[in-house]
């Protein structure tokens, strides 16, 4: 009888671990498509947020943050809570939605979308591309964003969007002119918080960080940059 029993549960025991196994594999498969989808929905917030600051949508933009979710665009400094967002946009860009002699185009590419382990952050890196008539200046300019997204009650919204700009320039060209990078005290309202980090940009190198590794070598991404003294110095007028 013992020797029956023992066969018995040897015939069951593959069926069983095939079984656990089927399980895992839905488990992790639900997991990935989940992050898939999580992906896409903080992609979205942010193809969104581009539309709208297109058109000088500011009460929608604002509406894209958590309550207390921070904004940082260029060298301006750090807003923080909705309400401030929205003062920003409405004191520093100018009146609600689209103006005559008034240009903000926003395109936005190459997005890399990280979604935390714990489901419920992430982060995406970004750049844009601006066609601006604002405010009496016309230009051309790369912002380079390192955003954070958090999910609330299964809704993602922006957590903390940060935009250096790289380069800026007038309508003439970043060939002709070179704009520096904007501060603090450049225009109202004053910020909460001082910028991220102090910075030059075009015709000066800055790399952005990168909020993830390198993806072949996993290491953190150098972000050294030749400033040798060797190099002839950039001849731009700055304006």
């Amino acid at each position: 009888m013992i020797r029956l029993a023992v066969a018995a549960l040897l015939l069951v025991a593959p069926a069983a671990s095939s079984a656990q196994s089927s399980a895992d594999r839905l488990k992790a498969l639900d997991a990935r498509i989940t992050r898939l989808e999580d992906a896409n929905a903080i992609e979205r917030v942010q193809r969104t947020y581009g539309y709208l600051v297109d058109k000088a949508m500011w009460t929608e933009v604002s509406e894209l943050f958590a309550d207390d979710g921070t904004l940082e665009i260029g060298g301006r400094g750090i807003f923080v809570g909705r309400p401030r967002v929205l003062e920003y946009l409405r004191k520093g860009l100018g009146t609600e939605r689209p103006t005559e002699n008034r240009l903000i185009n926003h395109m936005q590419f190459q997005p890399v979308t990280t979604v935390d382990p714990d489901g419920r952050t992430g982060h995406l890196r970004g750049r844009a591309f601006v066609m601006s008539a604002l405010q009496g200046f016309s230009g051309w300019g790369i912002p380079l964003y390192e955003n954070g997204y958090i999910k609330e009650n299964g809704v993602w919204k922006i957590k903390s969007l940060r935009g250096p700009f790289t380069m800026y320039t007038s309508y003439e060209g970043w060939a002709k002119v070179a704009t520096p990078n904007t501060r603090p005290d450049s225009f109202l309202p004053p910020p909460d918080r001082l910028p991220t980090e102090v910075y030059l940009t075009y015709p000066s190198p800055y790399i952005v960080p990168f909020h993830y590794p390198h993806p072949v070598t996993r290491k953190p991404i150098d972000l050294t940059v030749d400033i040798s003294a060797d190099r002839p110095a950039p001849q731009l007028p700055i304006r």
